[in-house]
């Protein structure tokens, strides 16, 4: 459950990506599905899906949480997170899961890509997916600078990447999901059936773990306004007030990492 954790906890530092793990690894699973993947090779990469920014640890906040478009400078300071990751994992017993996942995600058919360059084929069957669906849940997430784009955009810009940032055969069959019920329900989500929240004074996302009740607080990672949660799933309520302390101690949501272990390393034994 260790690198699990960090990998929570790594999201957490960064306002804007609230879900961006479960979300990428929701997409990653359909993908394999969709490819005709064994069961174990699918479980093998929903795993690598989640763990894929783990390297991010290694950036500083002002990079990770700015709040504009990254200069060149800063973008070679990310650009070092794959690396990062991979070293994170060595020696560890789910390495062999989840590095092609760590080290390869950011890797493009044309070559263009990083950390190595690498081309069509030289690039693992596991970083082709995530790497698509990292792409996907960018693209459909909202930035400080940015709206989220509509799903049926970010499929249109995918589709004119083939063979080029996205593997040819991969990226039609993710298309293709787009007439899949779940992903409406993966897209713009935390959890399964938990749609995003957004600060109603400052704009990044608050995160409601699935053990939440109505009327139990939440901080904005960002702010640290308080809300309370609405009956009926009817959003936030602010309160008003703001508590550093509490919106810094930011628990793991232990029952959605529970969940997705659980029925990952099932598949495996």
């Amino acid at each position: 459950m260790s690198l699990f954790l960090l990998a929570w906890a790594v999201e957490a530092r960064d306002p804007y990506t609230g879900g961006h793990l479960w979300r990428v690894a929701r997409l990653s699973r359909l993908l394999a599905e969709a490819a005709g993947l064994p069961s174990e090779q699918v479980a093998r990469i929903t795993i690598g899906a989640f763990l894929h920014d783990l390297g991010k640890i290694g950036i500083p906040d002002a990079v990770l949480g700015k709040k504009s478009r990254l200069d060149d400078t800063e973008y070679a300071v990310i650009k070092t997170h794959p690396e990062i990751g991979h070293r994170m994992l060595a020696g560890h017993p789910l390495a062999a899961l989840a590095e092609d996942a760590v080290l390869l995600h950011h890797e493009t058919p044309d070559g263009r890509g990083y950390p190595y360059g690498r081309r069509g084929e030289e690039i693992p069957l596991a970083a082709r997916i995530v790497g698509i669906c990292d792409a996907f849940d960018a693209m459909t997430s909202t930035r400080p600078y940015r709206s989220g784009m509509p799903i049926g955009r970010a499929m249109e810009i995918i589709e004119g990447e083939l063979g080029k940032q996205f593997d040819a055969h991969l990226g039609r069959l993710f298309i293709g999901l787009q007439a899949h019920e779940e992903l409406a329900h993966i897209v713009g989500h935390s959890d399964e059936g938990i749609p995003l929240q957004r600060c109603l004074s400052c704009g990044p996302v608050v995160v409601r773990p699935r053990h939440a009740a109505v009327g139990d607080t939440l901080y904005c990672p960002a702010c640290h306004s308080e809300y309370t949660i609405a009956p009926h799933d009817q959003g936030l309520i602010a309160t008003g007030k703001q508590d550093t302390a509490r919106a810094l101690a930011v628990a793991p949501d232990s029952g959605l990492i529970g969940r997705l272990v659980g029925e990952n390393l099932a598949a495996l034994d």
